[in-house]
């Protein structure tokens, strides 16, 4: 009689955890720049022991550019510093090159070409976009941070990476889609 009960704790058990990840992977943020413009999008998708990020942006200066996730879902201008430090629960150097690194939110250089384009796509292992200490979405969740200049990868504490030029903000909130206007809804209605 244990094993039947068993066998359903675990069938709905199954059920939440598969709800959760529908709700939450592939989650897509769109990204501004420090005018307010949208530049592009950054899709984060739950994998196994790790989480990849579609990265998809245009009107951007040629070169390399230093990206890494930020501890809090702000981008407030002019300079997104609201966004925090970099995402590193578990305490290590910044830098991917780094003996004692790297942080969970450290990613290789984003590569921007002539045309201002770019459609990357890195892995973050260690994380995920479910519960827990090493979540994208804890708390209120992160920020995804697109930096002027190429990140070295073990300068201390963001890779000499120049300044913050693009924001996005990681969380279930900014990712919802915004709910569609109705065309027979005059102008002076909604304000």
């Amino acid at each position: 009689m244990n094993w039947k009960l068993l066998l359903v704790s675990f069938l709905f058990l199954s059920f939440l955890i598969g709800c959760q990840s529908d709700e939450r992977s592939p989650l897509e943020v769109r990204l501004f720049n420090v005018d307010k413009d949208a530049v592009g999008t950054a899709t984060f998708k739950e994998q196994e022991d790790k989480v990849t990020v579609q990265i998809k942006v245009e009107a951007m200066e040629q070169g390399l550019h230093g990206v890494h996730i930020h501890e809090y879902p702000k981008c407030e201008g002019p300079d997104f510093q609201s966004a925090g430090n970099h995402f590193n629960p578990e305490g290590k150097e910044h830098g991917l090159m780094h003996p004692d690194g790297a942080h969970l939110g450290d990613m290789p250089n984003l590569e921007i070409e002539a045309d201002g384009t770019a459609d990357v796509e890195f892995e973050l292992p260690g994380v995920t976009l479910m519960d827990g200490e090493k979540s994208l979405l804890r708390e209120d969740g992160t920020s995804i941070i697109i930096h002027s200049a190429q990140d070295d990868g073990v300068s201390q504490p963001a890779g000499d990476a120049g300044e913050r030029i693009v924001c996005g903000a990681i969380s279930l909130d900014e990712a919802t889609p915004e709910k569609p206007t109705d065309p027979t809804e005059s102008n002076e209605e909604k304000e």
